[in-house]
């Protein structure tokens, strides 16, 4: 057993979806489309709020954020699965292993984070309205994003670093990325240290957040009840009901994933929900937003109506 558990594989087979030869192909075509459409929505929600100045607020600030985050966390995994999707020999080196491994973590992390500073910002807004200038400073504004970004990188970090140390008997991850719970699937035996570190920080990324949203919504709801304007309440419905969407989305995958007993799903199931939270949700993020936003759609028409403009002028 100490000759196996020493061993070091230099790369790992990646099983994805090859027990499904067939569907490959869409699924190929599927991931394709939601990557391309990912990257379009969230870099244009990020060009936006950076050009436009009506949206040089705290709450696109943390949106701008958010975007940049579901554009590294699909990049991480999506362009890899492409390749596997199309290729025979589907195979990752240890090296690119990690870092999708890191990746996904801190990007996952950090958004776990933000939403919850998200929570926080439309708390302050709609329940302190005088204060919120004060309060939402832009720069306690940065200090809460790069917070989120710290976070989320080094958590990632810890878990990275301890979860390549677990000696592996097998080389093979029944998954379509270097997820970490597939990985550690492959443990010649179990970590007590690795368990301890997975759940003391599943937990202070998901249910706490969770919970930290769940109370500020309370307190808007029972401060949004109270306005007599039906505009002014359709107003904080409207924002507000962007994020919760969001937040319903992918914590309700995460938990699932991260929180749920071994046992409970086959692994088919848990790349499923992979794919569900890292794959839709990124590229529902920016449509959930625009399309409940008046800001933001005015925004884009702005962007979209300078662009011919802007060829027209270089031709003359």
């Amino acid at each position: 057993m100490q000759g196996v558990n020493s061993t070091i594989w230099n790369f790992f087979f990646l099983e994805g979806f090859s027990r499904y030869p067939r569907s490959e192909i869409v699924l190929f075509v599927f991931s394709l489309v939601v990557y391309l459409i990912t990257l379009l929505g969230n870099s244009t929600l990020i060009l936006i709020t950076i050009l436009d100045s009506h949206l040089r607020t705290p709450m696109y600030l943390f949106l701008g954020n958010l975007s940049l985050v579901d554009i590294c966390y699909t990049s991480a995994s999506i362009p890899a699965l492409l390749l596997n999707l199309l290729s025979s020999q589907k195979t990752i080196t240890f090296s690119g292993c990690a870092v999708q491994m890191y990746l996904s973590l801190a990007m996952g992390s950090t958004e776990c984070v933000l939403l919850a500073v998200m929570a926080y910002d439309r708390y302050v807004a709609i329940c302190k309205p005088l204060r919120y200038p004060i309060i939402m400073n832009r720069r306690v504004c940065v200090q809460m994003a790069t917070v989120s970004w710290v976070t989320g990188c080094l958590t990632a970090l810890l878990e990275t670093s301890f979860a390549l140390q677990v000696p592996l008997c097998g080389n093979r991850i029944d998954h379509f990325a270097c997820e970490i719970l597939a990985v550690l699937k492959l443990a010649c035996a179990s970590s007590l240290l690795m368990d301890t570190i997975m759940l003391v920080i599943s937990v202070l990324l998901l249910p706490i957040p969770m919970l930290l949203i769940c109370i500020s919504y309370v307190f808007i709801l029972s401060t949004v009840l109270r306005i007599s304007s039906a505009e002014g309440r359709n107003k904080a419905f409207s924002t507000c009901g962007a994020h919760l969407t969001v937040v319903v989305l992918y914590y309700g995958a995460a938990l699932s994933m991260y929180l749920k007993p071994s046992s409970s799903n086959s692994q088919e199931i848990d790349k499923i929900i992979s794919l569900l939270y890292g794959v839709l949700t990124p590229m529902l993020n920016p449509m959930i937003y625009s399309l409940r936003n008046k800001e933001v759609k005015n925004a884009v028409k702005k962007l979209l109506g300078k662009i011919p403009l802007h060829q027209t002028q270089e031709h003359l």
